[in-house]
C-alpha cells in the first residue's frame, strides 16, 4: 500500500480550482504529489495508524451551524473517516464559531508556521448522504448539527466519483447487520397504497448509511417556484427547466490595486423564457431529524430575472474552465412593444 494507480489517481485530483483563492497552508497541500502526499496525510492527518487514504477532493464546503459561510477545503476520504481540511480564513470568518472551533493556537498567526483546520466526520457516525439536483453538490449527515456539511462541487463528475468512493469505503465496515425483513403477503404488499407526497428516492446502502436522490416533485415544485417569479406571465404547463446549474455571480471590486473580482455563488435556472439568478441554501434543506423550527429563510430566493428576448448578446471568454460568460441585456425594462397596440397611444 498504496498501489501505483492510486498514487497517480491522487496526486491528478489534487488540483485547487483555479478560479478560487485558498490559503498559503492548502497551496502547500496542493503542491504535493504521490508518496509525498500519501506521507503527509499518514504524518499529520491520519488519527488510526492502519487507515488507508482513497479518494481526495477539492470543493466548497459549507457547515450547518454557518449556512453564510462557504469555505474551500481539500475533502480526504478514508477508509476510518472524511477529513475537511479547511482554509484557515474560516476560522476568522464568523465570531459566532469560536464555540465551534477551539482556537488554541492563535499565537502562530505571525509566525511562518500555516496552520489548517481539519474537521474530521467518522465513517461510523454517517448516517445518510443527500444528493442535489443534477448531481450539482451533496450533503453529508452525522448525529448532531455540528456533522451536516454540503460540498458545493458545482460537477456532477467529482459528485458522482465521490459517492462512488464513499460507497465502496463504507463497505468495509463491520457493522450489525439490520433485522429481517417481515415477508408481507401479496395483499399487504400491493393493497394499501400510499397516496401521500412521493418520498424522494432512497438507497440503503448495506453500512445502513441512507444514500437519498432528488425525485421528479422537485423539478416541479421548482418550475412552479420558477413560475410564481414570473408574475404570471407565462402558463406553467409550458414552462420547462432547460438548464440548473450552480455557478458564480462575478462582481468586479472597483478601486483595487489589481483588477480583482469577488465571487458570488449563485444557482441559475435557464427556461425557455426566462433566465433567473437565485441564492439557494444548500445546507438547510431537506430538515434534518433533530431540526425544531424550519430555516430562517426559503430554500430558493430570487436575485435576479431576465426575459431570452430582452438578451443582446453573450459574450465567452477564451480561458479554459470555468468558462466567463458575460449576459448582455438590453436597458428596456419590462417595455412589451405589443401588448398595448389596442389603446389609444395618440390621445391622452
Amino acid at each position: 500500500y498504496p498501489s501505483e494507480f492510486l498514487m497517480q489517481k491522487i496526486t491528478e485530483d489534487n488540483q485547487v480550482p483555479v478560479h478560487l483563492h485558498v490559503s498559503v497552508s492548502l497551496q502547500y497541500v496542493a503542491g504535493l504529489k504521490g508518496r509525498a502526499l500519501v506521507e503527509f496525510f499518514h504524518s499529520n492527518i491520519a488519527e488510526v495508524e492502519n487507515e488507508e487514504l482513497r479518494h481526495l477532493m477539492w470543493s466548497s464546503v459549507l457547515f450547518y451551524k454557518t449556512p453564510n459561510v462557504e469555505v474551500m477545503a481539500c475533502v480526504l476520504l478514508s477508509t476510518k473517516a472524511i477529513y475537511f481540511l479547511l482554509d484557515d480564513s474560516f476560522i476568522h470568518a464568523d465570531e459566532h464559531q469560536s464555540d465551534f472551533w477551539n482556537k488554541e493556537n492563535s499565537d502562530c498567526e505571525n509566525s511562518s508556521f500555516h496552520l489548517s483546520c481539519c474537521f474530521v466526520l467518522k465513517l461510523n457516525d454517517l448516517q445518510s448522504v443527500n444528493v442535489g439536483l443534477f448531481d450539482q453538490y451533496f450533503r453529508i449527515t452525522g448525529h448532531s448539527a455540528d456533522h451536516i456539511i454540503t460540498c458545493l462541487t458545482r460537477d456532477s463528475y467529482n459528485t458522482h466519483t465521490f459517492i462512488q468512493q464513499l460507497m465502496a469505503v463504507l463497505s468495509l465496515l463491520a457493522r450489525t447487520p439490520s433485522p429481517e425483513p417481515v415477508d408481507k403477503d401479496f395483499y399487504s404488499e400491493f393493497g394499501s397504497k400510499n397516496t401521500g407526497k412521493m418520498e424522494n428516492y432512497e438507497l440503503i446502502h448495506s453500512s445502513r448509511v441512507k444514500f437519498i436522490y432528488p425525485n421528479e416533485e422537485e423539478i416541479g415544485d421548482l418550475a412552479f417556484l420558477v413560475a410564481e417569479k414570473m408574475d404570471g406571465l407565462t402558463n406553467l404547463p409550458s414552462l420547462n427547466i432547460l438548464l440548473y446549474v450552480l455557478a458564480f455571480q462575478v462582481n468586479h471590486v472597483e478601486g483595487s490595486a489589481q483588477n480583482t473580482s469577488s465571487l458570488q455563488p449563485k444557482t441559475l435556472i435557464l427556461t425557455s423564457s426566462d433566465l433567473f439568478l437565485f441564492d439557494e441554501d444548500y445546507i438547510s434543506y431537506p430538515l434534518p431529524e433533530f431540526a425544531k423550527e424550519p430555516p430562517k429563510r426559503d430554500k430558493y430566493q430570487l436575485a435576479d430575472g431576465r426575459r431570452i428576448r430582452d438578451l443582446d448578446r453573450v459574450l465567452m471568454g477564451y480561458q479554459t474552465y470555468p468558462q466567463a460568460l458575460t449576459f448582455v441585456f438590453d436597458d428596456v425594462q419590462n417595455q412589451d412593444l405589443m401588448q398595448n397596440l389596442t389603446l389609444d397611444h395618440f390621445g391622452e
